[in-house]
């Protein structure tokens, strides 16, 4: 692993869950360990770097005092307060502007919660993050919720001890990219992990007293490995209970490897009405677990409405599903142009006069039928990515 020494300045990675959208993103490492995920390109081309923890704690401290500053500014006249503030942002410079408004939009949203990037903040030394999420408490005591992504393959290295200690110190969060459970799949797109792994990593979160996001990804088997990709995962979000279950349709990018093993007939590419069946199926065989759905909190889901705590919103989950698949072609056709164009938001918004003479003039405008809906949706979900 790759240490950069030299300090430059505050940094901020190119992610985070959507859940963290009002978090300060606070770097701990940069790019990602791993990084050979078949369906991921975001940190192709890039090195993997952990940053020095002082380096981090320079950063929480940055953003201490400035902090300060903003609280303090309140207490004074509009002038005083216009003058502290140009003066704050032409310490700053040009080229770390960007951090006044990433700083005072944390400040403004009541300074909460803190993500540590990027994808895989716990590949560094327990001690080193226990240290960085110490400091953390000490300057920001107000804290409510410090997260980070994590792989499975990282989980099952640290001792139980090493993440009861981080959850003690204020780690009370973390997301883990399942994707898949399915063996098969797993070696497919290269995701570095196993079942048995998976399932493991996400029990020890959970026995540290850890919150756990799990991520599955309808679509990642093709149309061959569907059926799979549902019940191997069923499987082990049983097995693991996670609090909340995210999903994250496939899209496929230009840019990944997984276009290139479709173009060479390895992958068999699915489509919108396929991914919801087998999301379906997945959640029929959900058992005896508590975790929450979440389907709105990213454009690629279909249907957002698709979510709900189990056990007592699975008929619910389910019957918006099936709401969907039990839809004739052309309805489907309009909901999924709409849906993804932003025009529509649910089903429900098949009945919108409005937007669904919006959704026919731009099927009418090019051509959209059954015969190539699917190349069409395609290419609008790379922009999502």
């Amino acid at each position: 692993m790759i240490t950069s020494k030299t300090y430059d300045g505050f940094e901020v990675g190119p992610i985070r869950p959507p859940s963290e959208a009002k978090s300060l993103l606070l770097r701990v490492t940069r790019n990602c360990p791993w990084n050979k995920c078949k369906f991921c390109r975001l940190y192709k081309g890039t090195k993997f770097s952990i940053r020095p923890k002082e380096h981090v704690i320079k950063d929480i401290d940055l953003v201490k005092r400035w902090t300060d500053l903003f609280k303090a500014a309140e207490d004074v006249d509009a002038q005083t307060r216009k003058i502290l503030i140009n003066d704050l942002k032409n310490e700053l410079g040009e080229e770390q502007s960007w951090f006044y408004s990433s700083v005072i939009s944390w400040y403004q949203s009541g300074m909460k919660s803190i993500f540590l990037q990027d994808s895989n903040s716990l590949v560094i030394k327990p001690n080193d993050l226990i240290e960085i999420i110490t400091h953390i408490k000490k300057q920001f005591p107000e804290i409510e919720r410090i997260t980070s992504y994590a792989r499975s393959e990282t989980v099952v290295r640290i001792s139980d001890e090493d993440l009861k200690r981080m959850a003690d110190a204020g780690l009370n969060r973390i997301h883990i990219g399942m994707e898949t459970a399915a063996d098969t799949i797993l070696k497919l797109v290269d995701k570095g992990t196993t079942k048995a792994n998976h399932i493991l990593a996400g029990q020890k979160v959970k026995a540290a007293g850890i919150e756990l996001s799990e991520y599955y990804m309808p679509g990642l088997g093709g149309n061959e490995y569907s059926d799979l990709n549902a019940l191997e995962t069923a499987d082990a979000l049983n097995q693991i209970n996670p609090d909340y279950i995210r999903i994250r349709t496939l899209a496929i990018t230009d840019q990944s490897r997984l276009k290139e093993d479709y173009e060479q007939g390895i992958f068999t590419r699915t489509n919108d009405t396929k991914m919801i069946a087998e999301l379906l199926l997945m959640i029929e065989n959900l058992k005896g677990i508590t975790s929450t759905i979440i389907s709105s909190d990213h454009i690629l889901n279909l249907l957002p409405e698709a979510e709900g705590r189990l056990p007592k919103d699975k008929e619910k989950i389910v019957n918006a599903l099936k709401s969907y698949l039990d839809l004739p072609e052309s309805e489907k056709i309009i909901y999924r142009i709409g849906r993804r164009t932003g025009i529509m938001n649910t089903i429900q918004d098949l009945k919108h006069s409005v937007r669904r003479n919006l959704v026919q003039g731009l099927i009418e405008q090019y051509g959209i039928n059954n015969n190539n809906v699917d190349a069409f949706v395609d290419d609008i979900l790379k922009n999502f990515i």
